[in-house]
């Protein structure tokens, strides 16, 4: 199974969710976005796989959303990718891509819909949380 994250190494829920791919075995393609940044023609891809319009992968908290003023409700879609596209740190993360399908991961455990096996568990995330028990059944769900 091929599996691709776009990550962002500065967010505890981008690292739980890698944790949790690479502790189920698989070895994913990582994308560090904020390097790369994004083509339109990929976030319009992820977005609509995902079933998301830009403004629900909107990043609003610790990004430039406010002060740019894409918060307001008369913002288009085609300004929110175009702000995207100069400002990486503006899509919401992580996005996990894999033949299951496509999602936005937040909270860490959707990353489970998408895998076919699991970590061993217990397994929890990195602030402690238990989000797979130990006779391997998903917490909180």
């Amino acid at each position: 199974m091929t599996v691709t994250i776009y990550h962002n190494p500065d967010c505890g829920t981008s690292r739980n969710v890698l944790a949790v791919i690479e502790a189920a075995g698989y070895t994913p393609q990582i994308v560090h976005y904020l390097s790369v940044g994004w083509q339109r023609d990929q976030l319009l891809t992820l977005f609509a796989e995902a079933g998301l319009t830009p403004r629900q992968a909107l990043r609003e908290h610790k990004s430039p959303a406010a002060e740019l003023g894409l918060l307001a409700s008369g913002v288009s879609d085609e300004d929110l990718i175009e702000a995207m596209l100069n400002h990486p740190i503006l899509v919401n993360r992580p996005f996990v891509v894999t033949p299951k399908g496509t999602r936005l991961c937040r909270p860490s455990d959707i990353v489970l819909d998408l895998l076919e096996r699991w970590p061993a568990g217990p397994f929890c995330k990195e602030d402690g949380e238990l989000m797979i028990d130990a006779s391997g059944n998903r917490v909180g769900r």
